[in-house]
């Protein structure tokens, strides 16, 4: 087995020349990990928002805004990831499909030619702690050939989906069905979903549906079709006044990413006793709260980060039982990167996209 692979390495925050093509060593195992030959990989906004040191509390600005501040200066953030420090240089890479091709441990012999998922925000500490891990944010991910990962956070996957296809659903699927299991939607429910061309928009639309709620998704207007397609209700325009469209007390969950200007109005149109869950602020993380709003309604409002115990193998039985599907935007080839990450960034796209490895010959 070649002791080399390529990868992308982040070296630091910043605009694109922080992502480097070149040469690195295969990791090494430890006890209890594997060794995945990665086939596919998911571009998405948590590894822009960590390149540009977003989660820093210091900034204020919408993911757009950073990224094109970053473009012009780059300005390290020792607190930029997730406010902790971001151990560069290292892989990113949230997403990975893959093939496991060695373990440390005979106990996961089994898994070995496995095609397989990584779950990708590991709870290290157990489900009853909120502390969590992110591969690819805290340690080298799947933007490279081969990736270790802790054997228990590796899923194989039994269906017809292509290796790309399923590059799509670790992070976004994983990061939408958690806010959709913590808001508890059923299929009384009414669901507000912003931002839903994105990756986690669009998987939201599906998870909703599949409990049998109704889904009223917000898109920028040259969308409305694909959005329409998988799914979707009732469609708003961004420019929209969802107030006057909808009503107050209209809605009985709001799925929210996008956060920014809109957010008081998402709390105007929740019920009483709404619920509001987000694990994003693309458009902007400081928003107006009117208290009154909060208390007077009874509206629970529910961070999603750390992904609980039965959000990823409910999503590995979504796809062998064919409940869901991958909406695959583009696929580029690993050292395409910069390219991928700049037309992810202009949001014409519906679905995910996903950079390809070359292959190990």
């Amino acid at each position: 087995m070649t002791t080399t692979m390529m990868a992308v390495v982040t070296t630091g925050n910043g605009g694109y020349d922080k992502l480097v093509y070149k040469e690195m060593p295969v990791p090494t195992l430890e006890q209890g990990e594997v060794l995945i030959n990665v086939l596919a990989a998911g571009v998405n906004n948590t590894e822009i928002n960590t390149r540009l040191g977003w989660y820093s509390s210091t900034v204020e600005s919408s993911t757009e805004s950073t990224s094109d501040e970053q473009q012009q200066q780059a300005t390290h953030k020792t607190d930029g990831g997730w406010n902790k420090a971001t151990p560069f240089p290292f892989i990113q890479g949230t997403d990975c499909c893959g093939r496991v091709v060695k373990v440390e441990s005979s106990d996961d012999q089994a898994l070995i030619n496995q095609r397989v998922l990584v779950r990708a925000c590991m709870r290290a500490d157990g489900f009853d702690s909120l502390e969590n891990i992110w591969m690819a944010s805290d340690f080298d991910g799947a933007f490279a050939q081969y990736v270790k990962v802790p054997a228990a956070e590796v899923f194989p996957v039994d269906c017809d989906w292509s290796d790309a296809e399923l590059a799509t659903i670790p992070c976004a699927y994983g990061t939408s069905e958690n806010m959709v299991h913590r808001a508890q939607v059923n299929e009384h429910d009414h669901v507000l979903i912003t931002g839903a061309s994105g990756g986690v928009g669009s998987a939201t639309i599906q998870l909703v549906k599949r409990r049998g709620a109704k889904v009223t998704a917000i898109a920028s207007k040259s969308k409305f079709g694909a959005i329409k397609n998988i799914g979707a209700d009732q469609i708003l325009s961004r420019d929209d006044d969802i107030i006057a469209e909808l009503g107050e007390k209209s809605v009985d969950v709001v799925i929210d990413n996008v956060a920014g200007p809109n957010f008081p109005a998402m709390l105007k149109v929740l019920k009483r006793g709404g619920r509001y869950a987000s694990s994003g602020a693309i458009a902007g993380p400081i928003v107006n709260l009117d208290m009154r709003d909060f208390y007077l309604k009874d509206i629970n409002l529910i961070g999603c980060t750390a992904w609980d115990e039965p959000v990823f193998p409910n999503l590995i039985s979504y796809i062998e039982r064919g409940e869901i599907k991958p909406l695959l935007a583009k696929t580029f080839p690993l050292d395409q990167i910069v390219q991928a990450q700049q037309e992810f960034l202009e949001k014409k796209h519906v679905g995910n996209f996903v950079l390809i490895p070359p292959a190990i010959s």
